[in-house]
């Protein structure tokens, strides 16, 4: 991984809480710091294989100048993702904004907010059990394709498996997606939720049938448990409708839990589900 770095930027902009710093505006200073494979820029000695520095300061003092912000981390954020969007050979962007005129009224160095954006690597389970399971399925893929922050990178084959928990309903078309995302998983999950929504999901039935179904399983390698999040997805490494596809488009990636490679953890649910039948 290479990396080019920026260093205090200045630009003459107007953002701030109050009237006077609109009115009047101050001196900001940026700082970038770009992450991106640079070994081909290395040996072709070629601009087309990095990213132009003297580009993404221009683009910097564009997000600055084109409209106020009240906060500068709004501001600092603007900039990050506009980088990751403007520039895709970046896999991380941090940004640090400077403020040295904040209104402060106790003698200060300088005021600054950090910001930064990385392409982290995701896995999504996904299925459907009512009315066109197909239509439903490529819908809530570009829902996710078309949301800023999101790259679907690759959608494994769909199978068709019978009900899981509650048995009363129509079988399901399962697959699994393997997504680049900025998004942080809390902010994943809402938007994976309003998707559902979207195309009409209705939870009232717990492992009830379902219009579309969104499910984290995979967030790199990290292991997280809130209220409302379980990653790894706490069921997966027993559900063959997830492993299976996912074996399809993932099976070397770690499950940081169970130690063990997606494939590995499909060969031991064949050997679950081959001793049962014995």
């Amino acid at each position: 991984m290479g990396h080019i770095g920026i260093r205090d930027l200045e630009v003459f902009a107007h953002h701030g809480v109050y009237p006077e710093e609109t009115e009047k505006g101050q001196m900001f200073y940026v700082s970038a710091d770009l992450y991106l494979d640079t070994w081909e820029a290395e040996h072709r000695d070629d601009l087309e294989s990095s990213v132009n520095y003297g580009t993404v300061c221009e683009y910097i003092k564009e997000v600055m100048t084109r409209q106020n912000y009240k906060l500068i981390e709004r501001a600092a954020g603007e900039i990050c993702e506009g980088l990751m969007i403007n520039f895709p050979k970046l896999h991380k962007a941090c940004v640090k904004l400077y403020k040295p005129e904040a209104p402060i009224p106790i003698p200060f160095g300088t005021v600054y907010v950090e910001a930064c954006r990385e392409w982290r690597e995701v896995y999504i389970g996904i299925g459907s059990n009512m009315g066109d399971k197909e239509k439903n399925i490529q819908s809530a893929i570009d829902l996710l394709a078309q949301t800023e922050g999101i790259r679907v990178e690759k959608v494994s084959a769909l199978i068709q498996t019978e009900p899981y928990g509650y048995t009363e309903q129509e079988d399901f078309l399962n697959g699994c997606l393997k997504l680049q995302t900025w998004l942080p998983p809390e902010e994943l999950l809402k938007r994976t939720q309003e998707i559902e929504k979207l195309l009409h999901r209705e939870r009232k039935i717990h492992w009830g049938p379902r219009t579309i179904d969104l499910d984290i399983l995979l967030y790199g390698e990290e292991v997280i448990h809130t209220e409302d999040l379980c990653v790894p997805h706490p069921d997966m490494i027993n559900r063959r409708f997830v492993l299976e596809p996912l074996d399809e488009i993932g099976g070397w990636v770690w499950h940081p839990v169970e130690k063990k490679t997606i494939h590995q953890l499909k060969e031991v649910l064949n050997k679950k589900e081959a001793m049962s039948h014995d």
